[in-house]
């Protein structure tokens, strides 16, 4: 059977690991997957529900007799899994290259507006 102090535990380890891999600062887990949003797959934010109402339920000992301890173990493995798997270089990297990937676009499409009206002007 869980204890409320295992549920704790569990959940001050991901927010530890939302702060590492995702710059979050959030005192609790709803809030941090929250402010996570799209970064990570749906099926980690219902995972984080499990966790999040296993919490919930812990701050009362006739409530925490309903947490099933299997579910909250495996929804605590599949995160820790998922957020490990992270690399924070890399995905600074595909931002960098997102981000100069539009401005070169956008410059292409400027020069071909340009060359396009010097044209229909008859300076080209």
């Amino acid at each position: 059977m869980m204890t409320t102090q295992d549920i704790q535990a569990k959940e001050a380890q991901l927010l530890e690991l939302a702060k590492e891999k995702f710059g979050v600062r959030a005192k609790t887990l709803a809030r941090a997957m929250k402010k996570i949003g799209r970064r990570v797959p749906a099926r980690l934010h219902r995972q984080a529900e499990v966790l999040v109402e296993a919490r919930r339920l812990g701050g009362h000992p006739k409530l925490m007799m309903q947490v099933d301890g299997v579910a909250v173990t495996k929804a605590f493995d599949e995160i820790v899994a998922h957020l490990k798997s992270i690399d924070v270089a890399d995905r600074r990297k595909g931002a960098l290259l997102n981000l100069a990937a539009a401005l070169v676009f956008n410059l292409l499409v400027v020069v071909v507006l340009v060359i396009l009206v010097l044209r229909w002007q008859g300076l080209v």
